[in-house]
């Protein structure tokens, strides 16, 4: 059974006992059973992958503990895939309630969405493929070829700090990075370590991949809301500080990343929520 469809059912046995007493915030969808759109990843191992209709990754186990906290079954969730590109105008259509898919909060974003969160701390990180021996830092990738993920800042960043002196390939989606990094089409791939250690931890990459903890930047990661989601904002915080205090935040850590070099950053224990923007 896959790892995450064990936590939703973990999940749903636990919202019988809890969804009766929870109270609904008036900006969900006033439905029966109560439902939720979230918009997460379909394509990124580890963080979120759809895999025969049931999603899995640590964004999702994040995604489904605050549905049980706002009183929604796992089971009653609708998984809306969010590419990169796309967040911002999902949640500006309202096509999803909110977005959990690696969200970075930015100042950028801030003038067009609300953030709950963060809920992890990340750094952009590199990856290569196991048997190179070569690369070990930043400065080895000068002549060779990386991958970034468009629609996120790290593409920019690394052209920013190398320079001419590397050829990058952007791609839409993260997969598409990792499998060429696994045929040796690029030589490196760059974006947040989590997500990296992600993808080497999954099973369709597992012992292909070798993650280089060379922090080069910090990346908050937050909850996507449309703007004006203040008391849902409240209440998601209100969630991920439980969901670090009950220790669920580890474990879906360890899930995930087990195998790997990665090191969660050590100053997230507990997070500190930013202030939810008011109605």
């Amino acid at each position: 059974m896959k790892r995450s469809l064990k936590l939703l059912m973990a999940l749903g046995a636990a919202v019988a006992l809890v969804v009766g007493c929870a109270d609904r915030d008036e900006a969900l969808p006033n439905t029966d059973p109560p439902t939720l759109r979230i918009g997460i990843k379909f394509d990124q191992p580890g963080i979120g992958l759809m895999v025969d209709g049931v999603p899995q990754g640590f964004d999702v186990d994040v995604a489904a503990y605050i549905a049980w906290k706002l009183g929604v079954s796992p089971f009653d969730v609708e998984w809306v895939e969010a590419v990169s590109p796309q967040r911002e105008q999902m949640l500006l259509d309202g096509a999803v309630d909110f977005v959990v898919a690696s969200y970075s909060i930015t100042e950028e974003r801030l003038a067009v969405v609300d953030f709950a969160g963060p809920y992890v701390i990340t750094h952009q990180a590199l990856l290569v493929r196991a048997d190179n021996t070569t690369i070990a830092a930043l400065e080895d990738l000068s002549g060779r070829r990386v991958c970034a993920p468009i629609g996120t800042p790290y593409l920019f960043r690394v052209q920013e700090i190398l320079g001419d002196s590397i050829t990058v390939i952007g791609v839409e989606r993260h997969s598409e990075c990792a499998r060429m990094l696994a045929e040796g089409q690029v030589d490196a791939m760059t974006t947040s370590d989590l997500n990296l250690a992600g993808m080497a931890a999954s099973d369709e990459f597992f012992g292909e991949f070798r993650l280089i903890n060379e922090w080069y930047s910090n990346e908050q990661i937050g909850i996507g809301l449309p703007q004006g989601s203040g008391e849902l904002c409240q209440r998601i915080n209100a969630a991920l500080l439980e969901m670090v205090e009950d220790g669920s935040w580890q474990r879906f850590i360890t899930r995930h990343t087990g195998g790997t070099d990665y090191i969660p950053d050590a100053t997230f224990n507990p997070p500190t929520p930013l202030p939810c923007a008011t109605p």
